[in-house]
């Protein structure tokens, strides 16, 4: 192993930030840097990692250095201390950021979504383009019951394919805008609520919808830089009182940049979305709602189900599964369901104490062991062991790179097809 990867982190504004430095890493040095002018949401930043270091179980060891800038991308740039930029924070900017830390010779892990209308894709594409870096903070694909659904999805006997109707693949969920993270109420910056600055819901939370819909489509053959032909796409905002704005942001009411999206004390924030597309003659559906607060004893929500000739599988969180993550399969036949059992028997060795439970006539609950999964804010951390993976190996990830594009292609079109539709 070489010496240990530096980290730089650029104006750190979104929470994601911090998350990458939630566990210790053994490849990183101890000392990070982070750029940006002083603020509250520097403050967060560094109050969130401060947290970790003195957390009683596992503490991390981080020792921020803080560099005050009002021009945090061209001193990081100019200062060159570390070799990995993290970048979480405002939409509005953010691909041209990258692009120029790309051409600088930085590797960049960078939170979604990339751009905010079509205007951002040739940057993305430079990005994109080769060596070095520059990869999403992408966790979907690092949760246990994700991957679960994933590798039954590509067992022909129990999946059969692709249904040809509509909808084939579903996808849906439900954030909250005031939440806890790390055990703490989540201060969100005011701009977060500007979708000039932070984009629409079509450019937002579909991130990571689409890049799932690629991902179960994967084994069929479909080339990662196949463009998703869109379908339809339609947003509407989640309407935020003073009050609900004031307790989420700190700030005593709205800033007047937002005036032109408030009127009588109430904030339209155009953050859903509801997209249809096709992908390998598949066809899909992206949905992603926002609601103010989370309810008790309630949390986020989330559905994903792929409809096959032979089964249907689902993944579901919601109050229905008391904010569980909940696997089943619903098979179409006897054959689907013996194929079923025969794997939860093969994957024992590598999953010890995996089961399909009957929960109806053909239909299972999978079961995975327990304590396999830390949740999703542990997913961060691996993502970005992936990336310090790649970079120590020097493996180009082809694919990623294709696919990335491929998305935000997608999505750009959604963006400009939706424009103004706040107005």
């Amino acid at each position: 192993m070489g010496a240990p990867h530096t980290l730089l982190f650029l104006d750190p504004g979104h929470f994601h930030a911090a998350l990458t430095l939630r566990v210790q890493h053994p490849r990183v040095a101890e000392e990070v840097v982070v750029y940006g002018p002083d603020g509250a949401e520097r403050r967060d930043f560094l109050a969130l990692v401060e947290r970790f270091n003195r957390r009683p179980e596992a503490p991390t060891r981080w020792r921020p250095a803080v560099v005050t800038t009002d021009d945090p991308l061209a001193r990081l740039v100019d200062e060159r201390r570390g070799d990995v930029v993290v970048v979480a924070g405002r939409t509005g900017g953010k691909a041209r950021a990258v692009a120029r830390l790309h051409a600088a010779g930085f590797h960049v892990l960078a939170d979604k979504p990339w751009l905010v209308g079509p205007e951002d894709l040739d940057a993305v594409r430079a990005s994109l383009a080769g060596w070095p870096l520059a990869v999403e903070i992408m966790t979907g694909r690092h949760d246990l019951a994700a991957r679960l659904l994933k590798r039954l999805v590509d067992v022909p006997a129990i999946f059969g394919g692709f249904r040809g109707d509509a909808s084939a693949i579903t996808l849906d969920s439900v954030h909250h805008l005031a939440k806890l993270v790390d055990g703490t109420p989540l201060r969100r910056p005011w701009w977060f609520f500007d979708v000039r600055e932070q984009g629409t819901g079509a450019v937002d939370i579909p991130t990571h919808l689409v890049d799932q819909a690629q991902w179960l489509l994967d084994a069929t053959g479909v080339p990662p830089g196949e463009v998703p032909a869109l379908l339809s796409a339609r947003v509407w905002p989640t309407r935020v009182p003073a009050e609900t704005f004031a307790a989420i942001t700190g700030l005593p009411g709205f800033p007047p940049a937002l005036a032109p999206f408030v009127a009588d004390g109430v904030l339209d924030y155009l953050c859903n979305t509801d997209l249809q597309f096709r992908l390998g003659g598949v066809s899909a559906r992206a949905a992603a709602r926002w609601a103010l607060s989370v309810p008790p004893r309630g949390g986020d929500e989330y559905r994903v189900i792929a409809r096959g000739a032979k089964a249907d599988v689902r993944l579901e969180q919601g109050a229905h599964t008391g904010h569980r993550r909940q696997l089943t399969v619903e098979c179409r036949d006897a054959a689907a369901t013996r194929a079923l059992l025969d794997r939860m028997e093969a994957w024992q060795a590598e999953l010890p104490g995996i089961r399909a439970e009957r929960v109806g006539a053909e239909r299972y609950e999978v079961r995975p062991p327990p304590g396999l999964d830390g949740g999703h804010e542990s997913h961060f951390s691996r993502v970005l062991a992936e990336l310090l993976d790649a970079i120590d190996e020097r493996r180009w990830p082809a694919a990623t790179a294709e696919r990335t594009l491929a998305k935000y292609t997608l999505l750009a079109t959604a963006a400009g097809v939706t424009a103004g539709a706040g107005a």
